[in-house]
């Protein structure tokens, strides 16, 4: 019982404290009933206490458990590199694609499981895939040998830009791309297709913790909705979303206020011409998660939900785009005031050259 060996006082002190250090107000009246009534209780009850408002106040301070779902390898497609057991990829019909795994491993050999499509492997790290012709959904999945560890891929055969006709694809207005592209940029060139997201195909996952649903144009539509997504915005949110839970804002995913814009719903809102939502290169976010209400939380904890936690989100995305390990995501980054018809939320992007604005 040498962990017991301190007296009353003692005691009594680390609790006054422990309540000043976690910044509970404790008036005269009841600091000085306490003092009275320790006089006359056991320290063995007294540490009790002292042990219980611990725990029980730590506990309240623990986030919800994040899980960052990376597969201990990683797989390269097209010109990124995924490391999560999950990542969505959009192709044309017919597109050959190759797929390598990214380890450190040098030993360790890998098998490749499609469901549907031509294969061709190179070594047992490396092969060629050939897309089917019809347009949909084909999952496959890379899994190490010997190891429970495996990437699933959820491949989308996107419906090609020729299919368009006029302004519409099927019956969903898209609008017109610029003939032009902005300053001749090649990013700014008409996209090459479209993901057509049907009812069963909707929340599928395209990365660990976000689903396609999520970056939907909010234009009505009864048939088929289609939108364009990059790969490389996907697997840069799942960063920020990392980042953002080891400073300490606990959120499983990012509410996205808008993600792809047709150019026919982009115009209607009034938005730029050129913006990079209807590439599908950008995303405006908030972190949604107490309560859930459609609005950014309070992040500073000063009981006001305004600008200052909109720019609480945006350092953080600022400082992950400034290490070079991270040069890949440079891109826009704005913050955003609250308004009548929305909350407080930053626009991120990835056009591949720095950008900065915010009220």
């Amino acid at each position: 019982m040498a962990h017991l060996r301190c007296s009353k006082k003692t005691a009594h002190l680390r609790f006054a404290k422990l309540c000043s250090s976690q910044s509970l107000t404790l008036n005269r009246d009841i600091m000085n009933q306490f003092n009275q009534r320790a006089k006359s209780v056991p320290l063995f009850f007294i540490i009790i206490i002292i042990f219980i408002f611990r725990v029980n106040h730590s506990a309240a301070k623990i986030p919800p458990t994040f899980s960052v779902e990376k597969a201990g390898f990683s797989i390269k497609f097209q010109d990124e590199i995924s490391p999560y057991r999950v990542m969505g990829v959009f192709v044309l019909p017919d597109e050959i694609v190759t797929l390598e795994v990214i380890d450190s491993e040098k030993i360790q050999t890998y098998q490749i499981k499609i469901s549907s499509g031509g294969l061709n492997q190179i070594n047992n790290k490396k092969w060629q895939w050939r897309a089917p012709a019809q347009k949909g959904l084909y999952p496959m999945t890379i899994a190490q040998d010997g190891s429970s560890a495996s990437i699933t891929l959820n491949v989308f055969v996107m419906v090609p830009f020729k299919e368009v006709q006029g302004e519409y694809l099927n019956c969903y207005r898209i609008g017109e791309y610029p003939k032009k592209p902005l300053k001749d940029l090649p990013i700014y060139q008409p996209p090459q297709g479209f993901i057509e997201v049907t009812p069963e195909i909707q929340e599928t996952l395209i990365s660990p913790h976000f689903k396609l649903n999520q970056f939907l144009c909010k234009q009505e539509c009864d048939s088929a909705k289609y939108l364009i997504l990059e790969e490389r915005l996907i697997l840069k949110l799942e960063l920020i979303l990392e980042k953002a839970n080891e400073k300490g804002h606990a959120c499983n995913t990012f509410h996205i206020m808008s993600g792809y814009r047709t150019p026919h719903y982009n115009q209607a809102i009034g938005n730029v011409k050129y913006s990079r939502h209807c590439w599908g290169g950008a995303a405006d976010i908030f972190i949604d998660e107490n309560p859930k209400d459609d609005m950014m939380d309070d992040l500073n904890n000063d009981g006001k939900i305004d600008l200052k936690d909109a720019k609480i989100l945006y350092d953080i995305i600022d400082e992950i785009c400034g290490k070079p390990e991270n040069e890949m995501f440079i891109g826009g980054l704005g913050k955003y005031k609250k308004t009548a018809s929305h909350g407080p939320f930053v626009h991120v992007d990835v056009r591949g050259y720095r950008a900065r604005w915010g009220d």
